[in-house]
């Protein structure tokens, strides 16, 4: 969902560090360290609560060298959503093809300021969706393995007719290995000119 159906969090992480002399991507160097036992990774898993990320997350950046409370990279979260993305769903939805959403989020509900699992536009958007797999739900998160072997199990799909969006290479990886077609996420029109080629739909139908 986020940085594929809305804008990437990483311009607001770059926003953040040039406002507080950080260096260049050093929040995703954070991200990207010990990815499958860090703060994020057990956020997005339902292994801590939103108080105990804010904690684990200053503990691991101060070790990197510039502390950073989790609350202040949570606040930053919340993209807007790309219309071009969204009409692209409701085309592919009309052309008869199974959509599932496979995302890496977390609980919210604690801290009605960060990614309100209730705001009605996301709900709205989700019900394209025949299928939504929510790592918070299922306690593993892409890229591990398990996440994609689940979505494979819950939607019925055979991976080698899959193809599958994310802003993340990491993410990608794995469900490559399984034999889906993927596409990765930096430039939006770019994605879905490449998506709706590979789907035989007319891509002149979204503007």
């Amino acid at each position: 969902f986020g940085g594929v159906i809305t804008s990437s969090p990483f311009q607001a992480f770059s926003s953040f560090e040039n406002e507080n002399n950080l260096p260049k991507d050093f929040i995703r160097r954070v991200n990207s360290t010990n990815p499958y036992e860090n703060a994020w990774a057990k956020l997005e898993s339902s292994k801590i609560s939103l108080e105990e990320f804010d904690k684990l997350f200053a503990e691991e950046s101060k070790n990197m060298g510039h502390k950073i409370k989790g609350s202040e990279i949570l606040a930053l979260l919340q993209g807007n959503v790309v219309p071009e993305m969204l009409k692209a769903l409701e085309i592919i939805k009309k052309a008869s093809f199974t959509l599932a959403c496979l995302t890496n989020n977390f609980n919210s509900d604690e801290d009605k300021s960060v990614l309100d699992n209730h705001n009605s536009n996301r709900n709205k958007i989700l019900e394209l969706f025949d299928y939504v797999i929510e790592s918070r739900e299922i306690g593993v998160r892409k890229p591990e393995e398990e996440f994609y072997k689940i979505a494979i199990e819950k939607t019925g799909c055979d991976p080698n007719e899959v193809i599958f969006l994310d802003d993340l290479g990491i993410n990608l990886k794995p469900a490559k290995a399984m034999g889906m077609t993927t596409i990765k996420v930096v430039n939006h029109i770019d994605a879905l000119k490449e998506l709706f080629e590979l789907l035989n739909l007319d891509i002149s139908t979204i503007n």
